[in-house]
């Protein structure tokens, strides 16, 4: 019996014991954090402790301090299309963290119907999507970090861009970046000597079923390509760069640069020029005037031959392009803008948009001079 008394009594001590125990440990602990002192070993937990991941973080700053954006010129469809996918309450991803802040309309040119019909309705959208409509450039360049220059009107691009540029702000210009290889030229030159980073590109380039062209597994490295798409001409701009621009840079896309010569031949239904890289390899654009308009490519390379995507879709697989995937018309290039106002490089650099604007030039010539193929260099000497 003495000694289940004992027991017992031991018992009841180690209860206190540790009860008692438990007491001074939170003292302890409460004095430490008051005096902002970590335990033996608490500051090497708490190094190893996981920090938020990357993109939580970037995603909360991006909420905070988005990248400002301004347009100038609103008669262009695609500063809605752009401003509609940064404003997006679900972008996600590179467009996430981008607003375009504040719009100069611009001014409608007389001569292009599209911006006569449009500049009122597309500067309507824009303010639905809560962007300041202002009444002077200098009230966009005063509040933005980048600049969108976005007139359909190819021939207003280079005065707004030097505008953007003397401001000190990165810039994009909207498709064709000027009306002609002269203005290009002297565009692409201010860039250059201002160390501005300015980019243009059709949003064809960014298309997925064009891009993943230049490493398609089934096609291999790319020996040649032959591109087809619209080719409407107007009065006010050089013949290939109001619209055929588009699948010529997908012929580039697809290529890459290194074009030393060009040859057209021109006929009331087409456009057909061939373009010889400095390897030897072939590209072609067949411009088509009349009949059923489409935009891809035929691509060949040292694995296989196969056809190019449709436009806004993905890659084909064993020849076949998908349609049923999702559709990324604007969103392509719309990734390649928000991480270019991030402060990422350029997507194109200022020599290939020289060579294509150059690739044009030659082809114009190629034409006067009744097919006679035209060195680029010879096109580029002249600037």
């Amino acid at each position: 019996m003495r000694s289940l008394s004992t027991l017992k009594t031991f018992r009841t001590w180690k209860g206190t014991l540790r009860f008692e125990s438990v007491i001074v440990a939170v003292v302890i602990a409460t004095v430490w954090m008051v005096a902002g002192v970590a335990p033996a070993g608490g500051q090497e937990a708490a190094a190893q402790s996981p920090a938020p991941p990357a993109s939580e973080t970037s995603a909360t700053a991006a909420e905070s301090a988005p990248v400002r954006l301004g347009i100038l010129g609103v008669d262009n469809y695609q500063s809605v299309a752009f401003t509609q996918l940064f404003h997006d309450p679900k972008a996600a991803g590179d467009l996430r963290g981008v607003r375009v802040v504040a719009a100069w309309p611009g001014t409608v040119s007389e001569d292009i119907p599209e911006s006569v019909a449009n500049l009122a309705k597309w500067e309507k959208a824009l303010a639905g999507f809560q962007v300041k409509i202002v009444p002077s450039v200098r009230e966009v360049l005063e509040v933005c970090d980048g600049v969108l220059v976005m007139p359909l009107d190819g021939r207003k691009h280079r005065e707004l861009a030097e505008a953007a540029i003397k401001a000190g702000k990165r810039v994009y210009v909207g498709r064709p970046l000027a009306a002609d290889f002269a203005e290009a030229h002297s565009l692409l030159k201010l860039a250059r000597e201002t160390k501005t980073p300015l980019w243009t590109s059709s949003q064809h380039r960014f298309s997925p079923g064009f891009l993943g062209m230049r490493n398609h597994p089934e096609v291999g490295a790319v020996l040649g390509c032959d591109v087809y798409g619209g080719c409407p001409t107007v009065p006010h701009h050089a013949e290939l760069v109001w619209h055929a621009l588009h699948g010529i840079e997908t012929l580039f896309t697809i290529m890459g640069p290194g074009c030393v010569s060009v040859q057209s031949v021109s006929t009331p239904t087409a456009e057909s020029v061939t373009g010889v890289w400095g390897d030897g390899r072939l590209g072609t654009f067949r411009g088509i005037k009349t009949g059923a308009v489409k935009y891809s490519a035929t691509v060949f390379g040292d694995k296989g031959v196969s056809i190019a995507g449709v436009y806004g879709h993905g890659v084909p697989v064993k020849g076949v392009a998908p349609t049923n995937d999702k559709y990324m018309g604007y969103e392509g290039i719309a990734i390649e803008l928000a991480k270019f106002f991030k402060g990422g490089a350029a997507p194109v650099s200022l020599d290939e948009t020289r060579e294509i604007f150059a690739f044009m030039e030659a082809a114009q010539l190629s034409k006067q001079r009744g097919g006679q193929p035209v060195k680029l260099a010879e096109v580029l000497a002249n600037r």
